[in-house]
């Protein structure tokens, strides 16, 4: 069974990707979206398009939309490396180790938060789309650090608020080749998906507003420690900002990272980690904060480069 739904696009979605109008429109994740173009399940004004274009508002949307799923059943799985650092009725905060997803998704086959968490007994909220039940943020697979999960139903209204209205703190730190000039400033500078690589992201006139604050820590002879603080939190944002400044995080090979430094520093990912989170509780409106010390392959990384400055 599908549900077919018509529409005109409201005022407040001009200007967007397909995909990304429909995700908001109706709760899909946007790779679901874009699946759903790409097999023709969708028409604009009676037309057949691409998931890229952009939707003008009072456009006729046609939409066949799959039937609505029933409840998820996530795999329980442990997964290494992942500690709970906070618990309690409404939010579980977990210190996220590299090589891990946020949440289940198409074409991802490897550990997830969500089942980890399923894995060591926690009830998430149901709240959200299907497979990111509870997910208010995420980490990108190779990006290390904090992550709160709700686990009420008024958690995650609350925390999604939070997030939309730029009220969480959201702290990095990152390694970056080079040495900025400024050595403090802020990216201001749209997102959206790369227009020739799908996979990644870029700074695309037109894209989503989005806005980096970067603050050096320690200049290193090839490379900088910056603390960033992001305004907004699109997919990459960091990765792509500091790409743009033309000092990627070190390691980040996707965007332009020196192969050789990674290998000089036994890097094999980005050097980027999610070191403080910060937030009103849901449940008691106190401000509370976490914080998370950097993994393994990170400090070790560090730890050559100041001996490789010295």
């Amino acid at each position: 069974m599908t549900d077919r739904r018509s529409m005109p696009v409201p005022e407040g979605l001009e200007g967007e990707r397909l995909d990304s109008a429909l995700a908001r429109l109706f709760g899909l994740s946007r790779s679901r979206a874009a699946e759903l173009v790409e097999r023709g399940h969708v028409l604009v004004d009676g037309a057949g398009v691409a998931k890229a274009d952009r939707v003008r508002a009072g456009s006729w949307l046609d939409v066949e939309l799959p039937a609505p799923p029933g409840p998820v059943q996530l795999a329980p799985e442990v997964v290494e490396g992942m500690t709970v650092v906070h618990d309690d009725a409404d939010i579980v905060v977990v210190d996220k180790p590299v090589g891990v997803a946020a949440h289940p998704s198409p074409g991802w086959s490897g550990p997830t938060v969500i089942g980890g968490l399923a894995g060591a007994g926690f009830t998430v909220s149901t709240s959200g789309s299907v497979e990111r039940q509870g997910v208010v943020h995420r980490l990108d697979v190779g990006t290390s650090g904090l992550m709160v999960v709700a686990k009420s139903e008024r958690a995650y209204t609350l925390l999604k608020r939070q997030f939309r209205d730029r009220t969480v703190d959201k702290i990095y730190h990152a390694l970056v080749q080079g040495h900025p000039d400024p050595t403090r400033g802020t990216v201001d500078a749209p997102i959206d998906r790369h227009p020739g690589q799908d996979y990644r992201w870029a700074v695309v006139a037109g894209g989503r507003p989005s806005v980096t604050h970067y603050d050096t820590l320690e200049a290193f002879a090839a490379a900088s420690l910056l603390e960033v603080r992001l305004e907004t939190g699109r997919t990459h944002q960091i990765r792509v900002h500091m790409s743009a400044l033309q000092h990627p995080c070190v390691g980040d090979l996707s965007y332009g990272a020196d192969p050789a430094l990674a290998a000089r520093l036994g890097l094999t990912r980005q050097w980027l980690h999610a070191v403080r989170l910060g937030f009103d509780h849901p449940g008691t409106a106190e401000r509370v904060s976490f914080s998370s010390a950097y993994p393994a392959d990170l400090q070790h990384a560090l730890e050559v480069l100041a001996v490789l400055s010295r």
